[in-house]
């Protein structure tokens, strides 16, 4: 299995609310993006370079509830919460053949849809973040362009993601079994810290954090 860095996921009480909080932290406007049926959500879009995006996302308030818990550990977000980076995916063409003992962290692989894209991505059952949102949840693309090239480029490149958690060893030997590639690096926060991730973003307005 090879595996890179495909998407950044910021989770947001509203699309408006998400929208909010990149254009004030990196000057730009998100692109609009659509529906995840499955899901009961929607997104809006930020092309990060010609394979990296990022994807704000919410629960959609006309769709109906799904089956079964939603993705990102979105279920139950208080309306006033605050937009924050919370997970990020990492692409493979070899997801069919996931090993048990990376579903047991990242989840099984299930189809998915938004407009015409189609694509397999790992999910928990229980719909939570993979050790918090610092393992990757894993994709593999239905088609052989990537969704990040028909997006508008508006002068934003992403430099670098920081993953803080308690126990980076365990995304470490995680990464290097996935044969990770990517501009991720991993650190250790202190027992009172809470894991998060921090990205480092080029902008036509200098280099900014989300």
């Amino acid at each position: 299995m090879q595996t890179s860095l495909d998407h950044l996921v910021i989770v947001a009480p509203t699309l408006e609310a998400g929208d909010r909080f990149v254009n004030q932290r990196l000057g730009v406007e998100l692109q609009p993006g659509g529906c995840h049926p499955l899901m009961g959500t929607h997104n809006k879009l930020l092309r990060l370079g010609t394979h990296f995006y990022l994807e704000v996302i919410a629960v959609n308030p006309v769709a109906p509830p799904p089956g079964r818990p939603r993705w990102f550990g979105m279920d139950g977000l208080p309306d006033d919460v605050s937009p924050r980076l919370a997970h990020w995916v990492a692409k493979t063409d070899t997801l069919k053949a996931l090993s048990p003992i990376f579903a047991e962290v990242v989840g099984e692989a299930q189809s998915m849809s938004r407009g015409a894209l189609r694509w397999e991505i790992t999910i928990l059952e229980n719909g939570r973040l993979p050790l918090e949102g610092g393992a990757p949840s894993l994709i593999q693309w239905g088609q052989p362009v990537h969704p990040a090239t028909m997006l508008e480029d508006k002068g934003c490149s992403l430099q670098m993601l920081d993953i803080f958690h308690p126990a980076p060893e365990r995304i470490s030997h995680l990464l290097d079994a996935m044969n990770f590639s990517g501009p991720v690096r991993l650190n250790r926060c202190d027992g009172i810290e809470a894991a998060r991730l921090v990205s480092c973003i080029e902008t036509p307005s200098g280099l900014r954090k989300l």
